[in-house]
């Protein structure tokens, strides 16, 4: 067995995600038959001695059968008025499953911008973990009765990286309709199942276009981003179909293990920086700056500034950009936008007093693989 593998059979802490597809029926509603199986490899994994966190597809999907609507909508009031429904009928079915085992569940719902700001960030990092201490198991869910285009994730393969992270978890489980990750759409034929990813040119050729089922957001596109985002943050990855997540949740003997990158896994608020909080403009750096900054790991100063672009104020999170637009590092700026324009280029001694500050400080920086 593979060392990802090992890791995430070993796992202590460990988040499992499951899309709508897998806890639905062909007609419609949720399938009870899939759900149980589910809880009961679960609950197997928390009577092995591991904590688990689910996040959990299906609200909106839940709530179409009691509505009569037969198809996902497509309108947000809509959507949100599914999920209103749905939300009910799929915690009580948790509920219910969980308590055949003798397991209490609690719900949580998010929205992004419960991640990307900071002082929710920790909010939601403190309620998971205190659930977890008191023995109960987390059903996570992207808040769709209330969350508009604006602050939706858009899929919860990516709320599930990010949750997995929050709560210091040893492993990530995707589980989907799809048995592993696949060279190519794995309803054709030809194409060949990936079983190890070790780093991410070894699916730099993968072409997951695959746009999800009738009542899902997500694809194979977003499992792999969300599989990159986790492992590069230091969290092991396995994506495996629903219908074996006994042995997923086992031996960890199927679908597609993804590598972390071996370094040390970065802090919450770096992790933060890097993957959670909204940006809200760009600095473009020179190739000193870039060095400087991505290299050395230094602060950025107003000398090595060659352009802004965005309207922010200071404290913000902004992107630093190379000379070619590629996204180098992202950074707490220390300036309002339209302040930079007259320091940037500027050398710190030929700056007033004020002005001589780090524009963005090493301590609240986090270069980026590129």
């Amino acid at each position: 067995m593979s060392a990802t593998r090992s890791q995430v059979a070993a796992a202590r802490r460990i988040v499992v995600k499951v899309g709508s597809s897998s806890l639905t029926a062909a007609e419609g509603g949720l399938d009870p038959a899939r759900l149980d199986a589910l809880v009961d490899a679960l609950a197997a994994r928390r009577t092995a001695g591991s904590q688990v966190v689910l996040v959990s597809s299906g609200a909106i999907a839940s709530g179409l059968a009691p509505l009569g609507i037969s198809r996902r909508p497509r309108d947000l009031a809509t959507q949100q008025a599914a999920a209103s429904v749905g939300q009910l009928v799929l915690g009580h079915a948790y509920v219910s499953s969980f308590a055949r085992h003798g397991l209490r569940v609690g719900q949580v719902l998010l929205t992004s911008d419960d991640v990307v700001r900071r002082s929710h960030y920790r909010n939601a990092q403190r309620t998971l973990s205190r659930l977890l201490a008191l023995g109960v198991v987390p059903v996570v869910n992207e808040n769709d009765t209330v969350a508009t285009e604006e602050i939706r994730f858009g899929d919860n393969d990516r709320l599930a990286a990010l949750v997995a992270y929050l709560v210091g978890a040893d492993a990530l489980l995707l589980l989907s309709d799809i048995d592993a990750l696949y060279d190519g759409n794995p309803r054709r034929a030809g194409a060949k199942r990936i079983a190890e990813v070790l780093d991410h040119s070894d699916v730099a050729h993968v072409h997951a276009d695959d746009p999800g089922s009738e009542v899902g957001t997500g694809g194979m596109t977003t499992k792999l981003a969300s599989a990159r985002l986790a492992s590069a943050a230091g969290v092991p990855v396995l994506l495996a179909a629903a219908s074996d997540a006994a042995r997923a949740l086992g031996p960890a003997d199927v679908g597609t293990a993804f590598a972390t990158g071996g370094g040390r896994r970065l802090t919450p608020r770096r992790f933060w920086l890097a993957y959670a909080a909204d940006t809200h403009g760009k600095l473009q750096l020179d190739d000193g700056a870039v060095k400087a900054v991505v290299d050395r790991r230094r602060s950025l100063l107003a000398a090595g500034i060659t352009s802004v672009t965005g309207e922010f104020e200071a404290g913000d999170v902004v992107e630093l950009t190379n000379l070619r637009g590629e996204v180098v590092a992202r950074g707490v700026v220390a300036f309002d936008a339209s302040e930079l324009p007259m320091l940037m280029g500027h050398s710190s001694q030929d700056l007033a007093p004020e002005h001589r500050r780090e524009v963005v400080h090493a301590d609240d920086l986090v270069p980026l693989r590129h």
